[in-house]
């Protein structure tokens, strides 16, 4: 070994702890010239060289006492993000903290994670910010080669044939058979005949018999252009290229003198035979298969697709039929041909069409552009929707039921294009940018909502949609405080055993929600304190002096009282309230994001790696793309509001359950079903502290956010919007918010815990489904 390489390792471990102290209140700096002294070895699965496992982001890799060179930090083309978070069960820090806070920051730990690029790191701090939404979902485009083989197989190919791996005969592939080969054969097998029966039409009748006897079990086979496998089959040698390793070039001066030199072999190659120009156009027969054959056969493909992507996990049968409808069938029939391919085939080979598998169920992570395929999906959802709801005004086709139905369900989709479009400005602008925009277009859903519930109940004089939605706006709270964080702790306890979290940042959320249920029930409170307690339905027992009424229905009404009590006392609490809470969540944002940075403590790391690395990342959605997702995205949301709220009368009659169940879980919590599949994936992968501030984040701006806006709507379009709850919202939400904050208090969690949380949801969900509706419905 020369002495120009060993003089540039690190002498001892003495050398890495002094370091290690003279940076302890820095991020994690890599040297640009020790990579060039260094060059990486590794694969593309970097390890990163940090504290101690912290607690919200899973396994990180820990430098041991000696002072070998492999654990220090290895340069990698990637963006950093450091994040200091509570670090139990590590050693206490030395010395004074920098933030004066003894108790709570000798304790912390730097931790850096690795984002592929800045955008996806600006998202990644995004996400630890408060009053920021939390998005999974990346909004850089990753470059196939870095991905996992198992994502890498979801875009393979149908045209490469590569090693068979496992069995032909599975499940999935039985599953076909039953659900599309036997009529796609079926369809064939007809066409074929009258093919024959066309005379001209013949060599497409014997394409129709080997296709229909391919599509009955298409895997293991191949249909190859007669002229590609005639070059397949001749014999090349194969070629060699030696490529020696990094350290070859050092050891060429021990390396002996005499070596064997390899002989070139020369091996004669035969030249494949010139490929005619086809006449396949120009041919009498093409257009009689293109008049009788094809239509039929094209109407049978596109049913196939279609069906097969909409049940995602069928994708490679969608694409099988694409690529049949587009390029098989109208090719020349001679210059098709259908081969098995058999196990021992250990190279790589391009053909027309080929596939191994017809299900696979990592389906569920597949994207466009992107947008997961369960979104994708449901879009055209939306547009029938809004087409049957403003075209069908009288139900002459489709029930209001049904069309209740279908405009909940449309929510669902567009909250997933909101949320990424939020999410997409968020990561390419500066803080600022990304505040207003979460500010502006983080509630939008619910508001959306809510303001078209209370137009349609001012306009229909029924007071009706507003206890709705007051039940909507107490069930997004009760679920996103208890079910959603219950549900993370549930499956990510179940995967990880115990999970920690920043119960100083959980604290933070903890008591804005106190401040939140305190504000926006204090106008409950007032109207119990100054209210006349009315009965309603009361009769009279005969022969009973005792007890001379039973009366049903007691309520406190302020109508009753001083006819200016309202407008003296009521309506100036109500805005006095809808001014304070928005301020508490701007000291809330100032505290966390301005002065108490170190609670979240988030940093992007100077380094950025290879510029030409992250060059190859592409931006999904661009700033004004994004922003125009937003508008359109709003625009029908708002629209499907409409046809939900105008559609929910007849359930609001005819149903038999009370109409607090059904505001306070499925008009509550279906726009909420994108945030939940994201909190699911933060538990999944150990980093619960993400997905209980998934929760967190909502319940907080429903308080301090949707309703003082519900409260200014009210104040320039009267549409009779009180802030006096039922009781049963009252207390439910205050035992919620007890409950919660005494599972927050150690900064662990498990599948225990977050089973007490779901217990206690359903609890309240049942107290809900027995209780009667409200008097006004």
């Amino acid at each position: 070994m020369s002495d120009r390489k060993t003089s540039s390792v690190p002498v001892d471990a003495d050398s890495l702890r002094r370091r290690s102290a003279a940076q302890d209140s820095s991020e994690i700096y890599v040297d640009p010239e020790q990579h060039r002294r260094f060059p990486r070895r590794q694969s593309q699965t970097d390890r990163i060289c940090v504290g101690p496992q912290h607690p919200e982001l899973g396994t990180m890799t820990t430098p041991s006492p000696d002072g070998s060179v492999a654990h220090f930090c290895h340069y990698t083309p990637k963006c950093y993000l450091t994040v200091h978070g509570a670090g139990h069960g590590t050693s206490a820090r030395t010395g004074s903290s920098q933030y004066g806070e003894e108790g709570w920051h000798d304790a912390t730990t730097k931790t850096t994670i690795r984002a592929d690029n800045e955008v996806e790191a600006h998202r990644e701090a995004n996400n630890y910010r408060f009053g920021f939404r939390k998005w999974k979902g990346n909004v850089t485009e990753k470059p196939i080669g870095e991905r996992s083989d198992i994502t890498k197989e979801l875009y393979a190919d149908i045209s490469l044939v590569k090693p068979q791996e496992g069995l032909v005969v599975s499940f999935g592939n039985i599953v076909y058979v039953f659900l599309f080969g036997w009529w796609i054969s079926l369809i064939y097998f007809l066409v074929c005949p009258i093919m024959f029966l066309t005379i001209l039409g013949a060599p497409y009748g014997k394409l129709c018999w080997k296709l229909a006897l391919y599509f009955i079990w298409p895997f293991a086979k191949s249909i190859e252009k007669a002229s590609d496998a005639v070059r397949s089959s001749i014999v090349k040698p194969p070629k060699f290229e030696v490529i020696p390793e990094e350290g070859d070039t050092e050891d060429k001066e021990s390396a002996p003198l005499l070596v064997s030199s390899p002989i070139p072999v020369e091996i004669p190659v035969p030249e494949p035979p010139v490929r005619k120009a086809s006449k396949h156009w120009c041919r009498v027969s093409t257009y009689v298969w293109l008049l009788l054959g094809y239509p039929v056969l094209a109407v049978a493909h596109s049913v196939a697709c279609v069906l097969s992507w909409l049940l995602i996990f069928t994708i490679p049968v969608s694409k099988m039929n694409a690529r049949t409808l587009t390029t098989v069938l109208l090719m020349a029939p001679e210059d098709l041909q259908i081969h098995r391919q058999e196990k021992t085939n250990i190279c790589e080979i391009r053909v027309v069409l080929y596939c191994n598998r017809a299900f696979n169920v990592h389906y569920c992570k597949y994207t466009v552009q992107g947008i997961n395929i369960f979104a994708l999906n449901l879009l055209p959802l939306v547009f029938i929707t809004l087409i049957v709801g403003y075209t069908d005004r009288e139900h002459n086709y489709f029930s209001a039921e049904t069309k209740f139905a279908t405009a909940i369900t449309s929510i669902i989709p567009l909250s997933y294009y909101i949320g990424m479009g939020i999410a997409s400005i968020s990561a390419q602008s500066n803080f600022a940018v990304g505040a207003v925009v979460n500010a502006t277009f983080g509630s939008i859903t619910e508001m959306t909502f809510y303001i078209t519930a209370l137009l349609q109940g001012y306009h229909a004089n029924n007071k009706c949609y507003e206890e709705i939605v007051k039940a909507a706006l107490t069930g997004t709270i009760l679920g996103c405080i208890l079910f959603i964080p219950g549900i993370c702790m549930i499956i990510g306890g179940i995967k990880h055993r115990e999970q920690r979290f920043n119960s100083r940042s959980a604290g933070v959320s903890s008591a804005l929600l106190f401040i939140s249920i305190g504000g926006v029930f204090a106008p409950t409170l007032f109207s119990k304190a100054f209210g006349y307690l009315v009965c309603e339905s009361c009769t009279n027992i005969p022969n009973n002096t005792s007890v001379p009424f039973i009366c049903k229905d007691c309520h406190y009404d302020m109508s009753r009282t001083d006819p200016h009590l309202i407008l003296a006392h009521i309506e100036p609490l109500v805005y006095t309230i809808s001014v304070l809470l928005p301020t508490a969540y701007l000291i809330g944002l100032i505290f966390t994001l301005k002065t108490h940075t170190h609670i979240y403590d988030i940093h992007i790391s100077d380094g950025q790696g290879d510029p030409a690395h992250v060059g190859h990342h592409v931006v999904l959605w661009s700033r004004w793309r994004a922003l125009t997702v937003l508008i359109v995205a709003t625009v029908l949301m708002a629209c499907c509001a409409d046809l939900s709220t105008e559609n929910v009368k007849p359930i609001l009659t005819n149903s038999s359950i009370s109409k607090y169940f059904i505001s306070v879980t499925v008009l509550a919590m279906v726009p909420e079903l994108p945030e939940i599949v994201n909190g699911i994936q933060f538990a999944l992968q150990n980093n619960i502290s993400l997905s209980l501030e998934v929760g967190s984040c909502i319940a907080v701006q429903v308080c301090m956010i949707q309703i003082p806006l519900l409260i200014l709507f009210n104040a320039f379009y009267d549409v009779g919007f009180v802030l006096v709850f039922s009781d049963i919202h009252l207390w439910a939400s205050i035992f919620s918010v007890i409950v919660v904050n005494y599972i927050f208090m150690d900064g662990k969690c498990d599948y225990f815990q977050g089973t007490a949380l779901v217990v206690v949801y359903l609890i309240l969900l049942a107290l809900y489904f027995f209780a009667p509706s409200p008097r006004s419905c």
